[in-house]
């Protein structure tokens, strides 16, 4: 059973900046993606980024040029790199890892961006 547990979340002002973490129970590079999501309170879980096994990235059109999604195989970590953050960015963030037909994901991280 892998195990992914996220930290990193809090509160921000606006225009400031978070780096989430993601510690995976087995090697990163095993994985053939691993994303970030994010569910804002009344909407939808959505994609935020994707981290494939290649190195290729990908990213959902709001946060493009912001956030960035990177991963350290040495210590088994994925991180998402936040910056001028706005208020529509609240949410808590979920890490998730593919690998074949399974999924797994982590309990969640709260970020919440107010003045």
């Amino acid at each position: 059973q892998v195990q992914l547990v996220e930290s990193g979340g809090g509160v921000v002002q606006p225009g400031g900046s978070l780096r989430l973490s993601c510690a995976a129970s087995r090697n990163t590079f095993s994985f053939d993606s691993m994303d970030w999501y994010r569910q804002a309170p009344g909407k939808q879980r959505e994609l935020v980024a994707t981290l494939i096994r290649d190195g290729n990235t990908n990213y959902e059109d709001s946060v493009k040029d912001r956030f960035t999604i990177s991963r350290d195989d040495a210590k088994n970590m994925v991180y998402l790199g936040m910056n001028s953050l706005k208020p529509e960015d609240t949410a808590v963030y979920y890490c998730h890892a593919a690998i074949a037909s399974y999924d797994y994901w982590g309990q969640g991280t709260q970020v919440t961006v107010s003045s």
